[in-house]
């Protein structure tokens, strides 16, 4: 099937989420969950950066709102109307899960707190994410994917690693911290099914990432007292990037003896796969990066496609560089659907990026394409209760 066009039911259907989440953590979660099946209603404000910008036709459809939005229906209520916080509340009361980054303050102000609501929804599951912790000092803080990757540690690795204070030119904050706030709800759900109770859940991105930054950079702290430095030897490496090849650039990591022998083999050298360093079955770690630039020198012998051919033959671990202007055409990403053309309602023919997971029963799949601001208002309002009286 299609991802960008089916229409079987997901793994998440009959699970009705509200996204009251601006920017892009809490929507790129809640359009996970609607990629999965779940009824996403989005209630819109007309502040959410993600609509601010460039665009193609239609003021608020930028590139960013198409790819977070998508799966989802589009209300646009005034919370800080008494219509619109009651429309909204009544949304919240059908709904099974709340995802929401809205400052605590404001949310005790329009009576939108996880209490007050599970006193009259004690099954929703709210999941609220925000920058720091709600225990902390810093849980006032503003925070953006930037401060978010100097707290978490990340800036620190990338100037060890790379010499520069940089910040990674991904928002991987908001990007962790959403699939966090997907396998958190995930888990409330299986947990209210066997209870009947929800919970709140709080996901704080600095602690995300840190977590995700630690599994492999605590390294030598791992210990108490510590037995070495923090930070993953191998990716702390001056050598650990890609290489250039006779016609672009690829990823070449020789991960063991066998692998930078058969690598200095095809290269047409024979003096280098006959190196005592290599000679054994362990590569010490002191040869690592003398190692690596020697498989840089020797790279511009061939073709990326030559070492693609050889490396699969040997087993070394190789990928050619995507260059992201030329995805599309891609063999890999056109044959998987990771990039289909498809034809937007108000925004004629888009991109629409595909759904990384299978599943053998109950398909995820794109069944709307995201939705102008406000552009379900009436016919989602006019289905709630009160509209029936």
């Amino acid at each position: 099937m299609d991802a960008t066009t089916g229409s079987a039911a997901g793994p998440l259907d009959g699970v009705r989420v509200i996204d009251l989440s601006t920017v892009v953590m809490g929507p790129y979660a809640a359009q996970i969950m609607g990629d999965l099946g779940a009824d996403v209603i989005k209630i819109e404000s007309p502040s959410d950066t993600v609509r601010a910008g460039r665009y193609r036709t239609t003021p608020g459809m930028t590139p960013l709102s198409l790819n977070v939005n998508r799966n989802k229906r589009s209300v646009s209520l005034n919370l800080k109307d008494d219509t619109g916080r009651e429309r909204a509340l009544e949304l919240i009361a059908g709904a099974d899960v709340l995802i929401t980054n809205m400052r605590p303050g404001a949310l005790a102000r329009l009576g939108l707190t996880y209490a007050e609501l599970a006193e009259h929804h004690p099954g929703l599951v709210y999941a609220h994410a925000q920058g720091f912790r709600s225990d902390s000092d810093r849980a006032g803080h503003a925070a953006y994917d930037e401060t978010v990757q100097a707290s978490s540690g990340l800036v620190d690795i990338a100037h060890r690693a790379l010499g520069r204070p940089v910040y990674l030119p991904t928002i991987i904050g908001d990007k962790v911290a959403a699939l966090t706030i997907v396998y958190a709800v995930l888990a409330a759900l299986v947990s209210r099914d066997r209870t009947g109770r929800g919970q709140h859940i709080e996901v704080p991105m600095t602690d995300t990432l840190l977590a995700f930054n630690l599994v492999e950079h605590l390294s030598g702290h791992v210990y108490e007292p510590a037995e070495g430095s923090t930070g993953f030897p191998l990716s702390m490496k001056r050598g650990h990037r890609a290489v250039p090849t006779a016609d672009g650039l690829a990823c070449i990591v020789p991960y063991h003896a066998q692998n930078f022998r058969d690598f200095f083999a095809a290269a047409g050298r024979p003096d280098l796969a006959g190196d005592p360093r290599v000679a054994g079955t362990v590569i010490e770690d002191a040869d690592v990066d003398p190692l690596m630039e020697l498989v840089a020198d020797c790279a511009p012998s061939l073709t990326t496609q030559e070492w693609e051919e050889i490396c699969a033959k040997h087993s070394i671990p190789m990928a050619p560089v995507l260059e992201l202007d030329r995805a599309a055409d891609d063999p890999y990403v056109r044959d998987g659907h990771l990039l289909d053309v498809v034809e937007h309602p108000s925004e004629g023919p888009i991109r629409s990026i595909g759904i990384p997971v299978r599943f053998s029963a109950t398909p995820a799949s794109v069944r709307r394409l995201a939705p102008l601001p406000g552009q379900d208002t009436a016919e989602v309002l006019d289905a709630l209760p009160s509209a029936r009286r």
